[in-house]
């Protein structure tokens, strides 16, 4: 195990990046129960408001993610300083992605069901890091041989067509598997060549005059909602916690 570390994390460099994505993500935990217990009335927090102004926590997010930031630009990826601001940088980004609902739709939506986009933004932003962690680069360019690597022509072809299979997943309106391909040609592939979300771009401007395929694309999309909605829901609420639930209109 320690020669594993040594080899894979601090001969590379990467043990910053590995502090950020552990600080990253115990942020969030810990924000996320925080502002559970908060909600619930429980324990010795409150919401902090001089003034009578509610200061989100994306705020103190943004100064750690600056100051940590440009710490770890002037660091390298060895010694102290750079494990250092590698923590303060992580702790900044999960404040400030625990809040990613309320930047995205300017209102305070955190315990509503758009505020749910917030905990899928942090899971798959902690999935893109480790896949980087683990060995993964974008487009897969360390996979070329040294031969492969010094012909310039193959590298670029290897990176257009990586990088437009993971546009047209993302034109498909899978942003899931466009990202993560990026990182995994293959997740990229197989989302480029699926048929596209109903509501996506490349369904209103490829699937306009083709009405088999709309419905099609209807179809699998209503089937895998269906299928993962549930489990998708329920693992929300397990590490971000439930939405509140509007009461019905009376008519």
């Amino acid at each position: 195990m320690g020669y594993w570390f040594y080899r894979n994390i601090l001969e590379p460099g990467k043990l910053p990046m590995l502090l950020a994505l552990a600080s990253f993500v115990v942020t969030f935990l810990l924000t996320r129960m925080v502002t559970r217990l908060i909600r619930a009335g429980r324990g010795p927090f409150k919401n902090v408001t001089p003034g009578g102004m509610h200061i989100h926590h994306v705020v103190p997010g943004v100064a750690l993610t600056v100051v940590g930031g440009f710490g770890a630009v002037g660091s390298g990826r060895h010694g102290v300083g750079a494990a250092v601001c590698a923590v303060i940088f992580g702790m900044g980004a999960g404040l400030v992605l625990d809040e990613f609902a309320l930047l995205l739709h300017l209102d305070d939506v955190y315990w509503t069901e758009e505020g749910r986009k917030s905990v899928e933004v942090v899971v798959l932003t902690a999935a893109l890091a480790g896949l980087v962690i683990s060995g993964s680069a974008p487009f897969e360019v360390e996979s070329l041989t040294a031969d492969e690597r010094q012909n310039r022509a193959t590298v670029v072809l290897t990176l257009v067509i990586n990088f437009l299979l993971a546009l047209i997943a993302l034109l498909k309106g899978k942003l899931r598997m466009g990202l993560i391909g990026v990182l995994v040609p293959l997740v990229a592939l197989v989302g480029a060549v699926r048929l596209a979300r109903p509501a996506s771009y490349w369904a209103r401007r490829f699937y306009r005059r083709r009405p088999k395929a709309r419905a099609r694309a209807r179809l699998r999309s209503v089937r895998h909602d269906r299928r993962w909605a549930k489990p998708r829901r329920a693992f929300q609420d397990l590490i971000g916690g439930a939405p509140d639930r509007v009461p019905p209109r009376e008519p």
